[in-house]
């Protein structure tokens, strides 16, 4: 189960790992198994939308089953599949690296979306913070 607690340090984690290494104002959204915001944090500075984007790169990945990696991978191989996934999420899926599964064992305990940075700096923060959490992080495969 994906607590508070270990959201939170999911969250602060991923943040304290992006500055340490400079990366621009992120907005960093953690999710439970069921998609429900745990956390929603947006540093100063962000653009107005980066809160959706973190969003969608976590909510996608927990629709598809699959990190945004995998994701970003399919819709270049098969994009009506993904605009019509889209669709389907009302929008709340954004192709691109930065959306990461969170599991324990085998189990899909929730998803960390992050945006502000590029898209793989985004991926390693949230990485980072699932780590921290003791969780394996499931980025999708390239």
């Amino acid at each position: 189960m994906l607590t508070y607690d270990k959201a939170r340090l999911i969250a602060d984690t991923a943040l304290s790992f992006a500055r340490e290494r400079n990366f621009k104002p992120l907005s960093i959204v953690v999710l439970d198994a069921r998609a429900a915001r745990k956390i929603v944090l947006t540093e100063d500075n962000t653009s107005i939308k980066r809160p959706e984007v973190a969003y969608s790169k976590a909510n996608g990945a927990l629709a598809m089953g699959s990190g945004s990696r995998s994701l970003m991978k399919m819709a270049a191989e098969r994009p009506a599949f993904v605009a019509a996934a889209m669709q389907i999420a009302d929008g709340a899926l954004v192709p691109v690296p930065g959306g990461v599964l969170v599991k324990s064992g085998d189990q899909v305990i929730g998803a960390v979306g992050i945006s502000g940075d590029t898209s793989d700096n985004d991926e390693a923060a949230a990485m980072a913070g699932i780590a921290a959490a003791g969780f394996t992080a499931d980025p999708g495969v390239s």
